[in-house]
């Protein structure tokens, strides 16, 4: 259920609150675009930002617009167990399909108190989960260890969003957790490389935008045609580097606006793109054809 592309879907917002009608075509876009799943309330997602009745309704709306047709795997993790326990056990009690789990930010926990956490929250509710390992926004890595002693203790605990950039760690992983634990790229540029060493997909940013492109990649991959997905790589990779040339998810949603899917707007402490990386993002989406010069 878990694998191909995965988007980490953009909270749109309108006069400072959720544009519900935004986010319910937003998903239906990214169903018919072919989309294997959807995390709402991930970083794309601004969950940081958003109120805990903000965070369970994105939550809700995206489930009750999937309708089944695609998994929700509902972002519920939380620096505090407690609160990260309560938004799971309100995402399992709605019907998500899964749920994803950072690791605990700015407490800067040991391993011990990682894996305590985790453990914590999957004995809360009988729903899958997949931790997210980004030491670059928590302070902390999850060590491959870790990683597989929650595997191998926590039967729900069924994969990892590695985000940490090492192809030498997700190879660890991949080495010590259970052959049939998940491991997805956290990380769209590398997601060729991922699905080379045993990936099984990606939560996508670039997917808000180039779902289908996304997709290409993996279906190709898996169909042994190699060459197309390295030439789909390619293409994208320019894209992606003016998507991160701010803070995620700053770029994306400027895009999203540029092609009319959303507004621009974003939550303070993030706030809109200079305005010389919003000449290069509008040039990075002509060149690739999605914007008319």
């Amino acid at each position: 259920m878990f694998k191909g592309s995965i988007v980490a879907i953009a909270t749109p917002f309108k006069d400072g609150q959720i544009d519900e009608p935004t986010l319910r075509k937003l998903v239906e876009f990214q169903i018919k675009s072919g989309t294997n799943g959807i995390v709402p309330c991930g970083t794309t997602g601004e969950s940081p930002t958003l109120s805990n009745d903000e965070h369970t309704r994105v939550i809700d709306i995206c489930i009750q617009t999937a309708q089944g047709r695609v998994p929700i795997i509902a972002g519920t993790g939380s620096n505090s167990t407690a609160e990260a326990v309560a938004l799971t056990k309100h995402a399992a009690k709605m019907g998500a399909n899964g749920v994803l789990q950072v690791s605990p930010y700015y407490n800067k926990p040991t391993q011990e108190g990682l894996y305590r956490h985790f453990k914590a929250v999957s004995q809360c509710a009988n729903i899958p989960i997949i931790l997210y390992n980004i030491a670059g926004r928590t302070a902390v890595n999850i060590e491959p260890t870790t990683v597989a002693r929650l595997a191998y203790d926590c039967k729900n605990i069924i994969g990892v969003k590695e985000a940490s950039g090492s192809l030498s760690q997700m190879q660890t992983i991949k080495l010590l957790c259970p052959k049939n634990f998940i491991l997805l790229s956290g990380d769209d540029a590398l997601l060729l490389p991922i699905l080379s060493i045993g990936g099984s997909g990606v939560i996508s940013v670039a997917a808000n935008i180039v779902p289908k492109d996304i997709l290409k990649i993996i279906t190709d991959f898996h169909a042994g045609n190699i060459t197309a997905a390295q030439k789909t790589h390619y293409k994208i990779l320019p894209l992606l580097q003016v998507l991160f040339i701010e803070t995620n998810p700053i770029p994306v949603k400027a895009a999203m606006a540029l092609l009319g899917l959303c507004s621009a707007d974003i939550r303070l402490p993030l706030c809109e793109m200079s305005p010389a990386h919003q000449e290069q993002l509008k040039t990075a989406l002509k060149n690739y054809g999605l914007l008319k010069g």
